[in-house]
């Protein structure tokens, strides 16, 4: 019988997702209360906390765990939790909201209401509070002040601007979850609630599983990380990212479709299994990678492979500040609120034409000339521009995927690149 790492938390999977008579009354309920909008990141994390993704987190943060978060990586109960999870609102509907009351929570996007939400407190968000939380979540080492952060942050980074458009207030409170919106239909067989994928490791007996992220193509890169997985763990989660990104990153459907070729032609598929979750990215380097690891726990997974530039986005972080972190985060006394799934940290990884295969820093002493770096971002850069792909960069199976998709866009988004990138 397998043995999986436990839920984040010590309570469990933690579901917010009503089901059956109660979801039906709920929703009939739901249509009496005060709507408020969400945003489509705020979206993603109310399915997590429905599905038990975000466990133990059961509604949006109050002030005292958005603060603590920020600055010691846990909640007001001391629970380890790297990035906080926070429902914004106009200073119009704050002034209209009082404490207990009930509220709806509307996705325009899909036109449907997500979730009810008990208000247990609103609290104001200055542009000082949201430049203390960009500082203290999206800030790295690759801007290490304050100042040269804020230089370029505004205009480069999509986390950053994220919070910074935030409306003026925060809304606190447990949610019940009406709606898992679109990923259930459209991404059918791949998008997977947590209780599933334990199910699924469980079935093959993976007790030690490793979890790869994606966001973008699977490249060479990506596919010796997984075969390093593979070789140490029971089997490897390819866990995509079906959620919005930024403009220029490939949608999921074309990465599972290319994810979907490189298993069924150069893995063991008995040793890999394949799926998705609803977040959108918050390219928050470092942070992010703990929260990657956070809710893979959730899911069953006990390793989280962090590699160089892990979420990261221009040159804000150092290439591997993302495994650095998991040496620095704080380990609550309390069974179950620490982080229990650790990093599975790999180095820089590349073709080498003179070791005739992939290696690593740790593993190859040749120089820059024999290298084929390997990138996301090199990689779109390339298939946006027509350039060709080098040799070793990518299976031709995915490349031929990419390439089509490429031929199909009608409108071209600048892909910038950085020194993590290109190897500057």
């Amino acid at each position: 019988m397998a043995n999986l790492v436990p839920p984040h938390g010590g309570k469990g999977l933690t579901c917010c997702l009503l089901e059956g008579a109660e979801l039906e009354a709920e929703k009939k309920k739901a249509e009496g209360l005060k709507k408020i909008t969400i945003s489509p990141r705020e979206k993603g994390d109310l399915i997590m906390m429905g599905i038990g993704g975000f466990s133990p987190l059961t509604g949006f943060m109050t002030k005292a765990d958005w603060k603590g978060v920020c600055e010691d990586f846990l909640t007001a109960d001391g629970t380890f939790w790297p990035i906080p999870v926070t429902l914004s609102a106009s200073k119009e509907d704050a002034d209209a909201i009082s404490d207990g009351d009930e509220i709806a929570l509307y996705d325009p996007e899909g036109d449907e209401i997500m979730a009810t939400m008990k208000v247990t407190e609103k609290f104001e968000m200055t542009e000082a509070d949201k430049k203390f939380e960009c500082e203290k979540v999206y800030m790295g080492e690759g801007t290490p002040t304050a100042e040269e952060f804020w230089k370029i942050a505004k205009d480069d980074h999509p986390g950053v601007q994220m919070v910074m458009e935030q409306k003026d207030f925060n809304l606190a409170g447990p949610v019940k979850v009406l709606s898992e919106g679109e990923y259930p239909t459209k991404y059918a067989g791949i998008y997977v609630r947590p209780e599933e994928s334990r199910r699924l490791f469980e079935e093959r007996g993976w007790s030690e599983v490793a979890a790869l992220q994606l966001r973008n193509p699977m490249h060479r890169s990506h596919e010796y990380l997984c075969k390093i997985a593979v070789e140490v763990c029971d089997g490897v989660y390819i866990h995509s990212l079906v959620g919005n990104l930024k403009p220029g990153d490939i949608p999921a459907e074309v990465r599972v479709k290319c994810i979907d070729a490189l298993v069924k032609n150069y893995f063991v598929e008995d040793n890999v299994l394949q799926g998705g979750y609803p977040l959108d990215m918050r390219y928050a380097g470092p942070r992010e990678g703990l929260l990657h690891a956070t809710f893979r726990q959730n899911y069953g997974c006990s390793k989280m492979i962090i590699g160089r530039d892990h979420a990261g986005v221009g040159d804000f972080y150092g290439m591997f500040e993302a495994q650095t972190i998991f040496d620095k985060i704080p380990t609550p006394a309390e069974p179950g609120k620490a982080l229990i799934c650790t990093p599975l940290k790999i180095d820089w990884t590349f073709y080498c034409y003179k070791c005739d295969g992939m290696a690593s820093l740790r593993t190859c002493p040749h120089g820059k000339e024999d290298r084929v770096l390997l990138s996301g971002t090199m990689l779109r850069k390339g298939l946006s521009e027509g350039t060709p792909i080098p040799d070793h960069f990518g299976r031709e199976e995915v490349l031929e995927i990419l390439r089509e998709y490429y031929a199909g866009l009608t409108e071209k988004v600048e892909i910038k690149t950085h020194a993590a990138a290109t190897g500057q």
